[in-house]
């Protein structure tokens, strides 16, 4: 019996030693992670999300898993990939949000879509990288360098003028520009919003906050060159 409980405590702080040591090193939970672009998940980006002439190496982008709950409070494994300055934070921001249960309605590579901004924004899907230039201009978008990313993108839609005209993107998320009522859809970014709290405490902006435009789905992140 002596043994038995020497046996048990040895384990007990074996077992919390282990905890403490995965903590210390950032050791991830089940279903977050962080990995390089391997040649198979290049060959589904390349060219889509990764398309001709782009300068984005693939040292500089992370493949992410997280896990995320759904429009209808079910568990789903989302992927992401991103810039890697950025890829701590994202894995740190989803976890709170899972921990959460806040809806992540869909949460795919865009390369589904054939690298189509359109067309993820319109399955509500949440993603980053995307080697593509701002809608209805010559400029690389933030999303080129992987150092931007769109949430729930139908319910938080991008609202811009072109020519004197207004546009909102994506195709049909018009009534979510208008009314900005988080009780209509918990999936809307508003000010008070948790998943707008956690990209600010990382340095996120928020496109909500534009003056000139209002961008609601997206986060991005300043990076300094070194």
């Amino acid at each position: 019996m002596i043994f038995a409980k020497i046996f048990i405590r040895r384990t007990i702080t074996l077992c919390l030693c282990l905890c403490m040591a995965m903590a210390w090193m950032g050791a991830k939970p089940d279903g977050f992670s962080i990995n390089k672009i391997d040649d198979a998940l290049f060959a589904r980006m390349k060219g889509k999300s990764y398309g001709a002439g782009c300068t984005v190496s693939r040292e500089e982008l992370r493949y992410l898993t997280v896990m995320h709950y759904d429009a209808n409070g079910k568990v789903q494994k989302g992927e992401l990939v991103c810039n890697k300055a950025i890829a701590q934070d994202l894995i740190e921001i989803f976890q709170a949000l899972y921990e959460a249960k806040y809806p992540i309605e869909r949460m795919v590579l865009i390369d589904e879509y054939d690298g189509d901004d359109e067309q993820s924004m319109r399955a509500n899907n949440t993603s980053c990288f995307n080697f593509r230039k701002v809608a209805g201009t010559r400029s690389l978008s933030k999303h080129a360098r992987g150092l931007a990313i769109d949430v729930n993108p139908f319910y938080n839609p991008y609202v811009h003028t072109i020519k004197g005209k207004q546009l909102i993107e994506p195709q049909g998320s018009s009534p979510w520009a208008i009314n900005r009522d988080k009780k209509r859809n918990a999936m809307i970014i508003v000010g008070d919003d948790l998943c707008l709290k956690l990209f600010r405490q990382h340095g996120f902006t928020w496109g909500g906050n534009w003056r000139s435009m209002k961008d609601y789905q997206h986060f991005e992140k300043k990076i300094v060159s070194k």
